[in-house]
């Protein structure tokens, strides 16, 4: 990881500007969650705002990393970069937009205009899937030398693909009440805005289905820093690094949806029953052998 963090001089500029981006309208989110005191489906207004643009900003950051360290430039990659810039902004103009006018920006068929702009964001969401997919062709097929970033890079795309995967149960009718004018749900088996865990609000009386979104999002940044803690802390060697990433990798996509299964079956994530347990204890003792093949392999 040393010697690729050296050869990292490529930065992907627009998703820099995005990133860049993102940090300012965080300031600005936070600023209105101390001085706006509207509450918006059981949160404070700019809490979704304040969340997307940090979750927006470290995706760009790590994108821009990753087109950084590929051997050779990728035309094709680059092109896929901008356009999530693009179809980015796009959905946080919305978001923010309707945070102003005190809308929901998700699931709201209230009115034509909320309807449309949901639309939009829905459409927005499949493009950067098909870009992202499109970085993850390129990752994979490029021959990156360090072997622990190649691994970390790869596990981490895929990762974040799985992530925008298990959300689209969230846009699925049984969701929501038709009511409601809703075209979907994070919550399952209660409705969205009840009690939550503060700051996350992930719902502690029902499935959420956020979370397994969430934590596959994040695998982008997971499985780097899991790359940079082995070369750098531990002793393993290159061969042996590798392993332990495509482990943590395998055991990251079961945590992943081992919480997308718990929330669909509407269980609060810090109320598992005995199944979810009992899977979770499979998960752990299948990467644990894992962990110990990895650093046996000869």
């Amino acid at each position: 990881m040393t010697t690729v963090a050296q050869r990292t001089v490529r930065w992907h500029r627009p998703l820099l500007v995005l990133t860049a981006a993102m940090a300012l309208l965080a300031l600005v989110a936070a600023v209105g969650l101390v001085t706006d005191d509207r509450i918006l489906v059981g949160a404070p207004i700019w809490a979704k705002p304040f969340k997307f643009a940090v979750s927006f900003a470290l995706y760009a950051l790590t994108l821009a990393w990753m087109l950084s360290v590929l051997p050779r430039r990728s035309r094709v990659g680059e092109w896929a970069g901008t356009v999530i810039v693009a179809v980015s902004f796009v959905e946080m103009a919305i978001i923010t937009a309707q945070t102003v006018r005190g809308h929901r920006s998700h699931f709201n068929d209230t009115n034509p205009l909320d309807s449309r702009l949901w639309s939009i964001m829905g459409a927005s969401i499949m493009v950067l899937f098909v870009a992202h997919l499109v970085i993850a062709v390129v990752a994979l097929r490029r021959r990156i030398p360090d072997r622990v970033a190649a691994a970390a890079i790869r596990w981490g795309l895929l990762l974040s693909l799985l992530g925008l995967m298990v959300a689209w149960p969230m846009v699925m009718p049984n969701q929501a009440t038709p009511a409601e004018a809703l075209s979907g749900a994070h919550a399952v088996g209660v409705r969205d805005g009840g009690p939550g865990l503060p700051l996350l609000g992930w719902s502690t009386t029902g499935g959420d289905l956020r979370i397994g979104h969430f934590v596959g999002l994040h695998g982008l940044q997971a499985m780097p820093l899991l790359a940079l803690l082995l070369t750098r802390r531990a002793r393993f060697g290159e061969a042996v690094s590798a392993r332990l990433i495509t482990v943590a990798g395998v055991a990251y996509a079961g945590i992943t949806l081992l919480t997308t299964w718990q929330a669909l079956r509407g269980q609060p994530l810090l109320r598992p029953d005995a199944l979810t347990l009992a899977a979770l204890a499979g998960l752990v003792a299948v990467t644990a052998i894992g962990v110990r093949w990895a650093q046996t392999l000869k």
